[in-house]
C-alpha cells in the first residue's frame, strides 16, 4: 500500500503525513511518517469520528457515517476521509497546500482502492466482535 500513499503525497505539494487507520484509531499503513507520529494521528482520528457522529445527529436522516473532515490550524490542514469498511485515510499538510487538489486526490485514491482499504472488526477468542 506504500506506493499508493506515496503517489498521493508526491502529487500534492506540501503534504506532510499520509496515514491509513482503522475505525478504532489503529494505524494500518503510513507513508514517510514516523510510526509514533502516525500512531498519534490515528488515535486522534478515533476522537474525531466520535465527534462527527454526534454532530450528524443535527441532520435528519443521517446515517451517522463520517465522510470527510477538514481542520485548518495555524500552520496547516488536516484531512480525514472514510476510505472503506472500517478504514480511514488521514493527511496532514502545510498551510500552503492546495486544499481543493488535496480533496480531489484523496477522493481519487479512495475510489481506486477503497475496497482494499478495509479493516474488519476484530473478534474475541469466542468469535464475537469487539
Amino acid at each position: 500500500m506504500d506506493w499508493m500513499l506515496k503517489e498521493l503525497a508526491e502529487s500534492v505539494p506540501q503534504t506532510r503525513h499520509v496515514v491509513v487507520l482503522s475505525s478504532d484509531g489503529l494505524r494500518i499503513a503510513q507513508h514517510d511518517t514516523e510510526p509514533d507520529t502516525a500512531d498519534r494521528l490515528a488515535a486522534a482520528c478515533a476522537g474525531l469520528q466520535s465527534l462527527a457522529r454526534s454532530i450528524s445527529d443535527v441532520f435528519p436522516g443521517s446515517t451517522r457515517q463520517l465522510k470527510m473532515i477538514v481542520i485548518e490550524v495555524s500552520g496547516g490542514f488536516f484531512y480525514l476521509m472514510a476510505a472503506g469498511a472500517g478504514a480511514y485515510l488521514a493527511v496532514a499538510a502545510d498551510e500552503g497546500v492546495d486544499a481543493g487538489l488535496m480533496g480531489r486526490r484523496m477522493r481519487d485514491l479512495v475510489a481506486r482502492i477503497g475496497a482494499h482499504l478495509t479493516s474488519p472488526p476484530r473478534s474475541t477468542v469466542d468469535g464475537s466482535a469487539i
